[in-house]
């Protein structure tokens, strides 16, 4: 591109970009192509850089859409391209450097060009700038070939077949970003797209029978994480005294436009490359998902979807149903280790999603494994750290468990999973634990800072879910999960009262219960004395009372009452008058889990036995109300029967020998008596219209990840820069 650019605002006046974007024709066997393609530039990665090279080059993008339906210059220098791609697998074999660096160069430069005009252009002027040829100003052939339908499928040719040396790694990364901004059209539109030129090109035509290739060529690039090749292999050659090496053009030409960027912001450029081990691997992920989240066309199913539910194991010996379009086979270990090391991303934890919810195979294979714990434990690393995270990947996180949960093998393995100084885990140390019970323990911390912090109600049921789904098979319980469970549960029912109380009695609040309240820790350890128990205990005597009587319409007329009074100044109800229902909900849900472990495995948990009867004074205060009556009936025969055998065995009673009793009686007590319930089973199931919200997510992680591409964020309709 010319050996006399020195600085970044220089590049409009490059002589080589300016003739490419000029009112001249350059045909494409001119060999003004091979000056153009001769710089040695690796190409940016930072934001930065990326942003510096936008705004540099702008002007010259746009005088090339000005000046290009005269010149057809953009359909010559895909044809250059096109036309090196031929020989780029023979190149790749021969070690031929030159030829590959040109190659990835025209590559790097349409990929530049292609963002503009996606951004600045409809998708019919975009179709038509691939059409205009080289003939009188305006013109254009109707029956000219499609450019833009051979460069994708040329691009799925170099992803898939080109073999992945050091010398094509930086063009097989630039072929997956490409495509991935030919597919960014989705970001310059608030509503999610259901016809586009992505469905036109991509769902039919002669890119469809590359379906099931490239996405097992991209879930290899993920599964094998390769790095790019050290800094001292790079194929582009170093500038020499002649100019033999660059087809015999003259001295200075290689030294080329994009040198200019080892003069600023290499710092930044350094750490985004530490940062990501393998951008070809992040890449293709991130191409992968845009691809599974596009919409179905109007007269066919995704295919990149139906190749991503169907794919087998290679271990799979067994034959495609003929009715199972793209189908492949691929290495399930492989994949399986991959997304145990990678879910730190959320892209990773995106696809993980995606295969336990869409395939079956997988589902079954690694539900089938014995090393759950190294999936797992990162996910509920993703949960405990929930502060730190993005609410999407947390989500992922969830529903990934909540899948996992509706296995009833699964439920049982992970309480014979020991795990052993669990360092991430810092409210309590934990030298020896189960991973069920670790589970339930990250759980409850997750629940327990929604209702503190973000007060939503869909991430607060799954998790409830996914506790209300192990339940019946909760064993040999850590004595610090089975006290986590009993003490959240007490916790809400500590604020029900209080709630209770200030709904019923607004303006003549009780001081000693609001003062116990405001003093409990967020974490919920700290449970009110003695002295505050009575009073609580008098309190839900009384409101109970009346709740027995006209629960809901003495509710609703409370409720009423105090709109009005805070009507005429439209202020709106106070936050433990919205939160009524949901603690509610949470504590029926939490008596169902604790109800359910007693029914079905109460041999199995003595530490759940112990840490209620710890708390039965709370609990006996709730066996008459009219929304957890039918509920406590087993909790209460429960603490009623032991407390009488521990009642037997005296007093002051060591937890050793408490727990002794505790088994003892376990033994002894008539299962005939604990009420049988319906099981706990809860099964997710996606929402209408999912693209609604996996699409702009996708979109999202694109956009923060992606390596060597930038969007201005003030062109961006699809979600807003604040959002997650």
């Amino acid at each position: 591109m010319g050996s006399n650019s020195s600085r970044i605002g220089d590049l409009p006046k490059n002589e080589y970009l300016k003739k490419l974007s000029g009112t001249e024709s350059v045909s494409e066997n001119d060999p003004f192509w091979n000056q153009l393609l001769s710089f040695s530039f690796p190409a940016p990665t930072s934001s930065t850089e990326l942003k510096l090279l936008e705004e540099a080059t702008i002007s010259v993008c746009r005088s090339l859409v000005e000046n290009n339906p005269r010149t057809g210059n953009l359909g010559a220098l895909i044809k250059v391209f096109l036309s090196r791609t031929k020989e780029l697998k023979l190149s790749a074999e021969c070690q031929n450097h030159i030829f590959i660096w040109q190659t990835h160069n025209a590559l790097f430069i349409i990929c530049c060009l292609l963002k503009v005009f996606i951004c600045e252009m409809s998708e019919e002027e975009l179709q038509l700038h691939f059409t205009y040829e080289e003939k009188s100003p305006g013109s254009y052939s109707s029956d000219s070939e499609d450019l833009l339908e051979e460069l994708l499928c040329c691009l799925m040719q170099l992803i898939t077949d080109i073999p992945l040396l050091d010398i094509t790694y930086e063009i097989s990364v630039e072929a997956v970003s490409t495509m991935v901004v030919f597919l960014s059209c989705q970001l310059f539109h608030k509503e999610v797209l259901r016809q586009s030129i992505s469905h036109k090109y991509l769902m039919r035509g002669r890119c469809l029978p590359y379906t099931s290739k490239l996405v097992k060529t991209l879930l290899y690039n993920f599964i094998r994480q390769e790095k790019p090749p050290p800094p001292g292999t790079h194929v582009l050659p170093q500038q020499s005294d002649g100019g033999g090496l660059l087809y015999g053009l003259a001295s200075g030409v290689a030294t080329g436009l994009w040198t200019v960027f080892t003069l600023g912001g290499v710092g930044s450029k350094v750490a985004a490359a530490s940062e990501l081990s393998s951008p070809l691997a992040n890449q293709s992920l991130l191409l992968l998902l845009v691809l599974a989240n596009l919409t179905d066309a109007a007269d066919a199913p995704n295919p990149y979807r139906q190749a991503i539910m169907s794919f087998k194991n290679t271990q799979d010996s067994s034959p495609f149903p003929s009715s199972i379009p793209h189908a492949f086979q691929i290495n399930f270990n492989s994949l399986y280790m991959a997304l145990c090391e990678q879910q730190t991303s959320d892209q990773a934890t995106l696809l993980l999603y995606t295969l336990l919810h869409q395939n079956s195979n997988i589902r079954t294979y690694m539900l089938a494994r014995t090393d759950m714990e190294n999936l797992v434990l990162p996910i509920l690393e993703i949960l405990y750290h929930v502060e730190e995270r993005n609410s999407h990947h947390v989500y992922m996180a969830l529903i990934i468990l909540l899948i996992l949960t509706e296995d009833d093998g699964f439920n049982r393995s992970i309480h014979e999973v020991m795990l052993k100084n669990i360092t991430w885990y810092s409210e309590r140390v934990l030298t020896e634990i189960s991973l069920g019970s670790l589970l339930i323990l990250v759980v409850i911390r997750t629940i327990q800072y929604n209702m503190t912090r973000t007060r939503d109600k869909y991430l607060h049921t799954n998790c409830l879910a996914a506790l209300a789904n192990m339940s019946a098979q909760f064993r040999s319980l850590h004595q610090y999960a089975a006290q986590r469970i009993v003490s959240y549960t007490c916790r809400h029912l500590r604020r029900y009262v209080y709630v209770l109380d200030k709904l019923y009695f607004p303006h003549s609040h009780c001081s000693t219960l609001q003062h116990c309240f405001s003093t409990l820790s967020d974490n919920g350890e700290e449970l009110l004395s003695l002295t505050c128990s009575h009073i609580l205990r008098s309190y839900a005597s009384s409101l109970f009372s009346l709740l027995s009587k006209k629960h809901n319409k003495v509710l609703e007329q409370a409720t009423q009452s105090l709109r009005g009074s805070l009507s005429s100044n439209d202020v709106p109800l106070p936050d433990y008058a919205q939160d009524l229902n949901v603690i509610e909900e949470v504590i029926r849900m939490m008596l169902e889990i604790i109800n359910s472990c007693l029914t079905n495995s109460l041999h199995h948990n003595p530490n759940l036995v112990y840490a209620l009867l710890y708390k039965r004074d709370l609990f006996e205060q709730f066996r008459t109300h009219p929304s957890f009556q039918d509920i406590m009936q087993n909790i209460d025969l429960v603490i009623t029967f032991f407390s009488s055998r521990l009642l037997q065995a005296g007093a002051e009673l060591s937890v050793e020998r408490v727990l002794e009793i505790i088994k003892q009686g376990v033994v002894a007590l008539p299962k005939d008596r604990l009420k049988k319930f319906p099981e706990l089973k809860f099964k997710y199931v996606e929402e209408e219209q999912p693209e609604e919200f996996f699409i702009p997510y996708v979109w999202s992680l694109v956009y923060n990840s992606a390596v060597g591409v930038y969007w201005n964020p003030q062109d961006i309709q699809l979600f807003t820069m604040d959002s997650d």
